[in-house]
């Protein structure tokens, strides 16, 4: 552009581009499963960048830091909607759940429906699930383990870091504990690696880190402005339709792919993976979500990448969850027990 002195070259992510073939390798150089359909851009973004340039800045850490996120606006709503009567809470999300299902990325129904499961929960564990998938009873019915001890404990942190003073700072303290190194930075690096292409993200200087933990709430959040610093300091060096947009997610329309060109790698991966490994997941529980997605009686393409991200993992890593393996899904030749 002009205006910046800067060369752009556009990537239109579509069904045309090879897909399955991208996904099918993240078993391989993700080392181990993760759950985020941000990884598909990223992947294809680093194979762009590979033409050029060998290292890249990124701006992973403005969210974390400066309160990017819907789940931090979500926090505060929910604060409200805590005060209603569970019995009206319940009856809304019963109601919501009739609404036709939408094939939009984060459509305004998906985000309704997960807001009010959120505002039935605890504070610290609406934050989670917000970030998540399944519920803690979905996920009782999935794999038929209580809740983990590990996810008590940090929940526990969580729980610890809330004072009357300020409400956003320990939402922010705990995605940049976690979510954003176990999750954000290991999908970037590990998409960006299989390229060969390093990534640096500048906001995650120990200087600009402080920085942001010393200001007041106000300074990042201000109504419905997020990351209101960081869009003041660009005043005058963006136009305000920069500015002024929302927030706009880094990953795929997942609901509606899943149900159209990667429909076919969806199902034969469930499905495979739910006969091979019986004893982790119950076959009819595998299904259940399946054909709720496929047939929109509910949006859970989230959900399900999750679970083909992990089947993917496991076949290609032959991982044995039993003492005996099909042999045309499992080779026993280098395995790794699940006890």
């Amino acid at each position: 552009m002009n205006e910046y002195g800067t060369e752009h070259e556009e990537l239109d992510l579509n069904p045309n581009a090879d897909l399955q073939g991208a996904i099918e390798e993240f078993g391989y150089y993700s080392d181990e499963p993760n759950a985020d359909a941000g990884a598909l851009p990223v992947w294809f973004l680093s194979k762009i960048c590979k033409r050029t340039i060998t290292v890249a800045l990124s701006g992973e850490g403005a969210d974390e830091l400066f309160g990017g996120y819907l789940t931090y606006r979500a926090n505060q709503l929910a604060s409200h909607t805590r005060r209603l009567p569970v019995s009206v809470v319940r009856f809304a999300l019963d109601v919501v759940r009739r609404w036709p299902v939408s094939d939009d990325k984060i459509s305004f129904e998906y985000k309704l429906k997960r807001f009010l499961q959120g505002s039935l929960l605890a504070p610290a564990r609406a934050h989670v699930h917000w970030n998540g998938t399944f519920s803690d009873e979905e996920r009782q019915s999935l794999v038929q383990n209580p809740l983990p001890r590990s996810l008590n404990q940090v929940l526990g942190e969580l729980r610890k870091k809330f004072t009357s003073k300020d409400q956003l700072a320990p939402y922010l303290w705990f995605d940049q504990k976690y979510y954003l190194p176990d999750n954000i930075l290991t999908k970037v690096d590990r998409m960006s690696m299989a390229h060969s292409v390093e990534v640096r993200p500048p906001f995650l200087d120990h200087r600009i880190v402080e920085f942001a933990a010393s200001l007041p709430a106000s300074f990042k959040i201000r109504g419905s402005c997020q990351k209101f610093l960081l869009k003041e300091l660009m005043r005058g060096k963006l136009p305000p339709t920069i500015r002024r947009r929302k927030k706009i997610g880094f990953d795929i329309p997942v609901h509606d792919w899943l149900r159209g060109p990667l429909r076919p790698l969806l199902v034969d991966t469930l499905r495979a993976g739910a006969s091979a490994c019986p004893d982790l997941f119950p076959p009819n529980v595998i299904e259940f979500y399946l054909s709720s997605h496929l047939e929109r009686r509910a949006n859970l393409g989230y959900h399900l990448w999750g679970l083909l991200i992990l089947f993917l993992w496991i076949k290609r890593w032959r991982v044995q969850t039993t003492s005996s393996r099909p042999a045309d899904y499992c080779i026993p030749e280098r395995t790794v027990i699940f006890t």
